[in-house]
């Protein structure tokens, strides 16, 4: 069982149902997905590029990705309809729980010059996005290996939550690193 989970089950929701109270454990806030996205629009030039974040996506996400495609035509970008631009993975279960941890107590920890994560990027039903500019903060990606630098988006799902301050409530109890804690 993964740490993250084992600590949710445990410790968390029994917190949280205080503090809410909910007595119901299915009405309590938990995290549902987390989805990785990798854009990469020079992929239209070089097609290396989308290789390269697709063997990275599933270096650091621990399964393979699926290619994303231009929905519509672009003239000014020089975009087709069917062009392969970017890459996708959603995680679940243990697997999202083992990615979650490795990215609160290892990768967002090695960013230079580090603050904290946003407080201000919840949506109304209370996911949270991130934004990673370089994928090398993960311990799995080799540096030597990439040929230019690729960025990532992490949105993490959370059911059950009736407000941002409840989802924000959830992820501070699993370790992520908030500005102004």
């Amino acid at each position: 069982m993964a740490r993250l989970l084992k600590q949710y089950r445990e410790e968390i929701m029994p917190q949280l149902a205080q503090e809410l109270g909910r007595k119901n454990p299915m009405s309590l806030p938990k995290i549902e997905k987390i989805c990785l996205n990798m854009g990469v629009g020079k992929a239209i030039d070089d097609n290396k590029l989308l290789d390269a974040a697709l063997r990275e996506m599933k270096e650091i996400a621990g399964q393979a990705p699926t290619v994303t495609k231009a929905r519509v035509s672009v003239s000014n970008f020089r975009l087709r309809e069917g062009y392969r631009i970017g890459c996708r993975v959603t995680l679940r279960g243990a697997r999202m729980y083992e990615f979650l941890d490795r990215m609160i107590n290892l990768a967002i920890p090695a960013i230079r010059d580090f603050q904290g994560v946003s407080t201000k990027s919840f949506d109304k039903q209370g996911n949270y996005s991130i934004g990673i500019e370089e994928v090398m903060i993960f311990p799995e990606v080799d540096a030597d290996k990439l040929d230019a630098p690729l960025g990532m988006d992490v949105t993490i799902v959370i059911k059950n939550s009736q407000s941002a301050e409840e989802s924000r409530n959830l992820l501070r109890k699993f370790g992520m690193p908030f500005k102004n804690q």
